[in-house]
């Protein structure tokens, strides 16, 4: 691609968000951001490695740039092609009218190893993990599993459950013999302490 706007200068002496905003003028059109990066790498003609390591700051300065106005889904163009008022209906009309939606690219990087193997899908419906909610004779909500283990013990329980109700009586021992102190009481006590040794 050829850019009659910089003929006579140094590529290596540009920078990407100048040839951006080139590409963009000369095309006339929207472009995805890696459409854009890889037509900037080719006018430069630079390695995917430097472009690679320049790509952050580029997407930081085309936010930055009030030239460039991002349309949703990383697509970009420039922002004196809209006039200020079909800004917004531009950004909701380009993602009410795009087709059904198509399938994601799976992104592979040469440094993050694959370790789908040991990840865990938790979208993944089991029909057999159907909540299933069981309610007991007095309204309490019991889960499958517990009432298969209570099945052979069940009268056992009420059986212990009685037990409870006699031990909760206790005789009248050293609880019996306990009093209960008014605060008033210890108030008054606590006064005439203070008035026979003053400090």
């Amino acid at each position: 691609m050829e850019l009659k706007r910089f003929d006579g200068m140094k590529k290596d002496e540009l920078s990407m968000i100048e040839v951006a905003h080139a590409i963009l003028e000369q095309k006339g059109d929207v472009m995805d951001f890696s459409e854009l990066v890889e037509q900037i790498q080719k006018f430069l003609g630079t390695s995917a490695a430097k472009v690679k390591k320049n790509t952050p700051q580029f997407y930081t300065d085309l936010n930055i740039d009030g030239s460039f106005i991002s349309l949703g889904d990383n697509r970009w163009g420039l922002r004196s092609w809209y006039p200020i008022d079909s800004i917004d209906e531009e950004v909701t009309h380009s993602t009410e009218e795009e087709a059904p939606r198509r399938k994601k690219r799976k992104k592979v990087s040469a440094f993050v190893p694959n370790v789908d193997d040991d990840v865990i899908d938790y979208n993944d419906d089991d029909p057999e993990d159907e909540d299933v909610v069981l309610v007991d004779d007095e309204g309490v909500v019991v889960d499958d599993e517990s009432t298969e283990d209570l099945g052979e013990y069940k009268s056992d329980l009420t059986e212990l459950g009685t037990d409870e109700d006699e031990e909760d009586e206790l005789p009248d021992g050293i609880e019996g013999s306990l009093t209960l102190i008014d605060e008033d009481e210890e108030e008054d006590d606590f006064d005439s302490e203070d008035e026979i040794n003053p400090i």
